[in-house]
């Protein structure tokens, strides 16, 4: 019995064998997320997480899963970043990210220029910059740096007039001239297209408009003008990482897809202007 037993299973695994050659199969590597390096980056919703969507199909072809977390605020972002809870984000300009250091004593630093987004004013319950009456309210975002932005933005429509060379610094305490009385009214900038319909009029981000819906070519009434130097020098949206992981190879991975031609057409393919490729 015994005998008959070996010789069966001898002759089960002799069959097996010949049946695995004769096959002419072989086993393909697992290529699932598990044997990818992940790289998780931070990000708001519109336009940078979508931005980013193509990006990770390009880096999955170089063994990357990049794993995209939003945020709906410009502080989480950067704390993150800055406790190493994930490794890069993608969402602020260099202004907003050279100040943020400066307030909250973190050593964070780009590695990338990708987009800008025009600022623009948009309507709220006046529909032109005609109609504005005296005391008119409009909203501008209130943290320093997109401030001073919307502030310029409404000096340069002749609305206010700022402090002499004031320039990036400005907040609603540098304004020396207002003579129609126009109530200034700072609100976080990701509320302000929710608080549109309240106000006259409002300065928006760009990545806000976007997301509320609002086209910066056909709604709004007044733009930045985007061959500024100062736009180009401080307003480029950037992939940032926490000083000393500037040459990581993964980031630079991620930087390289970022700035690829793919990205880019899918940029002017998308954004209509809302969106601009800084490469």
């Amino acid at each position: 019995m015994k005998k008959i037993l070996s010789l069966l299973l001898i002759s089960v695994l002799v069959l097996s064998l010949f049946a695995a050659c004769g096959s002419g199969e072989t086993e393909e590597p697992d290529v699932s997320g598990e044997d990818l390096q992940k790289i998780v980056v931070g990000a708001s919703p519109t336009p940078h997480a979508e931005i980013l969507a193509i990006a990770k199909e390009l880096l999955v072809e170089q063994g990357y899963d990049l794993v995209i977390q939003e945020f709906v605020d410009y502080v989480q972002p950067n704390l993150a970043l800055d406790s190493g809870d994930i490794d890069a984000n993608y969402f602020q300009h260099r202004l907003y990210l050279d100040q943020f250091n400066v307030e909250n004593e973190t050593e964070l630093t780009a590695i990338a220029d990708v987009h800008y987004e025009p600022f623009g004013i948009y309507a709220g319950k006046t529909a032109s910059l005609e109609e504005l009456e005296d005391g008119a309210q409009i909203a501008v975002p209130n943290d320093t740096t997109n401030e001073a932005r919307a502030l310029l933005l409404l000096e340069d429509q002749g609305l206010i007039k700022l402090k002499e060379n004031i320039g990036l610094e400005a907040t609603i305490n540098d304004i020396t001239e207002n003579p129609r009385n126009f109530k200034i009214v700072e609100i976080e900038a990701a509320q302000i297209p929710r608080s549109l319909q309240d106000v006259d009029m409002a300065v928006i981000n760009g990545n806000y408009a976007i997301d509320a819906g609002l086209k910066v070519g056909t709604d709004a009434l007044a733009i930045e003008d985007a061959d500024s130097p100062t736009i180009k020098t401080y307003y480029s949206n950037v992939l940032a990482v926490k000083v000393g992981n500037e040459d990581r190879e993964d980031l630079q991975a991620l930087a390289a897809a970022l700035l690829s031609a793919e990205v880019k057409a899918y940029i002017e393919d998308t954004y209509e202007g809302a969106v601009v490729p800084m490469f």
